[in-house]
């Protein structure tokens, strides 16, 4: 999910809390592990800074995003909570668990993915059921914060109400992608989901042979189809490989690539992310020149 989002599940949490017998330090305490541990797994995007071998793609939501680093990461906001505020509540350590596995299995629904099973799988888990801008959790949690301004004795109850609808949404979305998924399944040698900014509606990646086709879908209305692209599937890659490191980690990471070859360019794009004419994943080499 976006920073917002993020941002968005940890004041949710804070705001279902109870805070009602709080001093000002607990409340501090509990304000910094919602909302911090809420998104400290982004923060490999440092690993930028370091990155000369092209493996950011593969590092960022990776480790960081493991579910066996929840209790670390929440045991580092508990620890944090006593340095700064003098808070030492075994609540604290359990929400900010809470926070962090949100974090982790909230992305694990849109098309990026996370290493949700790292170390012990390098394997990127994407379901692609929940685009990474959802517009409905904005909504839900929007209207959550205007009634609990509304009647702050009952404050926690909103947001509570809200967690729920927001999990009802959660298991609409996700199981009308899993139909629309199933749809597909047998007849493509691979398929991959991205769930669009529309409610309910999917862009669905298809590849059979050296064909790609990006339908537009859902349960409502007839497949169309957006795009038929081709992947030159006996394109040499070695050399892109040898000149941008970063191919190499984009063709490991992703589902499924369409390979390019003309008089231009030699190079690699993952389709779930292509939109009016190129994906913005998309590592290349100029024929003849160096890029």
């Amino acid at each position: 999910m976006d920073t917002i989002t993020h941002t968005l599940f940890g004041l949710g949490l804070y705001g279902a809390v109870n805070k009602r017998d709080m001093d000002k330090n607990t409340k501090r305490a509990y304000l910094l592990t919602a909302v911090g541990a809420s998104q400290i797994p982004d923060i490999d995007v440092i690993s930028r800074l370091w990155d000369t071998e092209g493996l950011y793609q593969m590092w960022h939501r990776g480790i960081t995003h493991s579910v066996f680093l929840t209790p670390v990461w929440a045991l580092l906001f508990f620890l944090l909570s006593f340095l700064l505020f003098k808070v030492k509540d075994k609540k604290l350590f359990l929400l900010g668990w809470l926070a962090v596995f949100i974090h982790n299995t909230s992305d694990l629904f849109n098309a990026w993915g996370t290493g949700y099973l790292e170390p012990f799988s390098n394997m990127r888990i994407t379901f692609g059921t929940i685009p990474i801008v959802d517009l409905v959790i904005w909504f839900i949690m929007g209207t959550a914060f205007i009634y609990s301004r509304r009647n702050k004795l009952i404050s926690p109850y909103y947001f509570r109400v809200a967690w729920a609808f927001l999990l009802v949404h959660v298991i609409i979305q996700s199981t009308q992608g899993f139909i629309i998924y199933k749809q597909y399944d047998d007849q493509y040698d691979q398929v991959a989901l991205s769930a669009d900014f529309i409610p309910w509606t999917f862009s669905v990646i298809t590849k059979k042979d050296d064909e790609v086709i990006i339908f537009n879908d859902n349960l409502f209305k007839k497949e169309e189809t957006q795009y038929v692209l081709q992947s030159r599937e006996t394109a040499d890659l070695d050399k892109l490989f040898s000149q941008r490191p970063e191919a190499r980690t984009l063709y490991e990471w992703s589902p499924f690539v369409v390979l390019v070859d003309d008089d231009e360019r030699l190079g690699l794009y993952d389709p779930r992310f292509y939109r009016n004419g190129q994906s913005f994943l998309f590592e290349y080499i100029e024929k003849n020149t160096e890029r």
